[in-house]
């Protein structure tokens, strides 16, 4: 499994980040192509001291091959643009290529299938 995550630092304005995001941004991530789930917390700790991050949402695809056409397709480049004009300056992005460990799924415990 292949993952895109964002990861957001604290916005100066919480309430209009989370209403842009929430009402905004996420139903443009859910048209991207090929998207298996999409996984998106707040933090709420950290083990010292204060976290380093304010959110973190995750997109899941099946395979490389699904992660490259969802990245090359018109909705993702909505969404990406979408993303840089309320988040440019919070937001960092990283691809990860999932291994499964033990008894769970390299999705995480109770992996959903289907697209999200």
């Amino acid at each position: 499994m292949i993952k895109l995550i964002a990861l957001y630092k604290r916005p100066e304005d919480v309430d209009a980040f989370e209403q842009h995001y929430n009402a905004i941004h996420v139903p443009l991530i859910r048209k991207v192509p090929h998207l298996r789930n999409l996984v998106a917390g707040k933090v709420w700790g950290a083990p010292r001291g204060e976290p380093a991050y304010y959110r973190i949402a995750e997109m899941w695809f099946d395979d490389r091959a699904a992660f490259d056409q969802a990245m090359a397709s018109d909705e993702n480049r909505a969404a990406g643009k979408d993303l840089m004009s309320f988040a440019r300056e919070i937001v960092t992005m990283i691809f990860v290529d999932t291994e499964a460990t033990g008894d769970q799924p390299a999705g995480g415990a109770g992996t959903p299938a289907g697209a999200a």
